[in-house]
């Protein structure tokens, strides 16, 4: 699958967001996704991941906290297991890499439906879990 990571300036709730981000169960985002409607403004900086076809088949989005970067990302369910999310994942290490952040970190909502099998993939793609719940894993940064 060819994909193509595009970023969204002054990001917005549209019919794609609503579909991949909105359409997920109850517990896996915070309730602020809950209440956003088609042409509002959404927080951090959003990129998409689009397929062969110009089909939105997944989001990366990235908030800087305290120099690190907390990621959330999400593909369209037809698009899982054919590599959208790792691929949205290597992308959001080099955004943050751009940025000269050095961590990279998610946390896993308790009220996630699927939250073992989500922090589980986190850590085959090199994430640790913290103390605070915080899957954390640093930025690969080259040689200076």
């Amino acid at each position: 699958m060819s994909l193509t990571w595009i970023r969204e300036r002054n990001p917005v709730w549209d019919e794609p967001k609503d579909r991949i981000v909105g359409g997920v169960p109850a517990g896996v985002f915070d309730s602020r996704y809950d209440t956003l409607q088609k042409g509002n403004l959404v927080p951090g900086e959003w990129w998409r991941v689009e397929d062969e076809d110009g089909r939105v088949v997944g989001y990366g989005w990235l908030d800087v906290n305290w120099g690190d970067a907390e990621i959330l990302l999400a593909t369209e369910p037809d698009a899982r297991g054919k590599g959208v999310g790792t691929f949205v994942l290597r992308q959001l290490e080099g955004e943050a890499r751009a940025r000269g952040l050095n961590y990279l970190y998610n946390l896993v909502r308790p009220t996630h439906p699927n939250a073992e099998d989500v922090a589980a993939w986190l850590s085959r793609r090199g994430f640790s879990q913290e103390s605070d719940g915080r899957l954390l894993r640093a930025v690969a940064h080259e040689a200076a």
